[in-house]
């Protein structure tokens, strides 16, 4: 080998140790908030951003506003980074998206999906001042399989309708409303449900012009789905049970009355 074939060995041995091989382009972290995309005006929410390990820095960006809205470190290599909201007020809503910076380049990861940061709560200037109103058909107990539709009314102008159910951290349903007789509505509709459906929901209103503030929310409603499939399961076992302590009753009476009689011909 040749002194000049040696060096160039060396040096691309020496630039391949040093240059970290990224393998395509830096996949996008993970967003979320904590306790959900809907939050009470004045409540604290949370934003958690959590890319791959080797992040050294996150980046919140809010549509709407250039450059960086927040930057936070991970509060240990290669975790999440959060970005606390002690205090949310109406300005906080809107659009989030998060990247990662990692320390063995200078790139910077794709955005993650958006999050969406819903403020639901009255307004200084009260145009959300009334809660809408929340019903059900055919009622707050169903069956398994019955078509069940969530009514949300209100008696004010409004742009859109949106469910929400407790617990879940999806963003709520949205749906345009309608105006039949001086009442603005949307329906929900959920066709077959099942128990997955079960548990307390909400609605509330917005406005287009707006979309990331809602009102005040309506009362819950529970809906509690039935699986007949397993009660008459059961209902069947306790009839069987019945039937079985008759009929040891139903011998142990004939079996005394033919002793007593037998008794008495002796």
């Amino acid at each position: 080998m040749t002194p000049t074939l040696r060096a160039l060995l060396c040096l691309g041995l020496s630039v391949g140790l040093r240059t970290p091989v990224q393998a395509g382009p830096l996949p996008k972290p993970t967003i979320r908030a904590e306790p959900g995309p809907v939050i009470p005006l004045g409540s604290p929410v949370t934003i958690w951003c959590q890319g791959t390990p080797g992040a050294v820095e996150y980046h919140l960006d809010k549509e709407g506003i250039p450059g960086p809205w927040k930057i936070e470190k991970p509060l240990k290599p290669g975790d999440k980074a959060h970005f606390p909201l002690d205090t949310v007020s109406s300005s906080h809503g809107g659009r989030y998206r998060c990247y990662g910076g990692y320390k063995l380049s200078s790139e910077w990861s794709a955005p993650s999906d958006p999050l969406d940061i819903l403020v639901a709560g009255e307004e200084p200037v009260g145009w959300l001042r009334d809660r809408p109103s929340l019903s059900v058909q055919p009622g707050p107990r169903v069956a398994s399989g019955e078509h069940v539709t969530l009514l949300c009314q209100s008696q004010s102008p409004r742009d859109t309708f949106l469910l929400s159910k407790e617990v879940a951290a999806d963003l709520p349903l949205h749906l345009t409303s309608k105006h039949p007789a001086q009442q603005f509505q949307a329906e929900f509709s959920m066709s077959p449900v099942t128990s997955a459906h079960g548990g307390t929901y909400r609605c509330y209103s917005s406005r287009s012009t707006s979309p990331y503030l809602l009102s005040l929310p309506s009362e819950p409603l529970e809906l509690l789905v039935s699986d007949y499939t397993m009660e008459n399961s059961i209902r069947l076992g306790v009839a069987g049970l019945v039937l079985v302590a008759l009929g040891v009753l139903l011998f142990w009476s004939q079996n005394s009355q033919k002793q007593t009689q037998e008794a008495a011909r002796t």
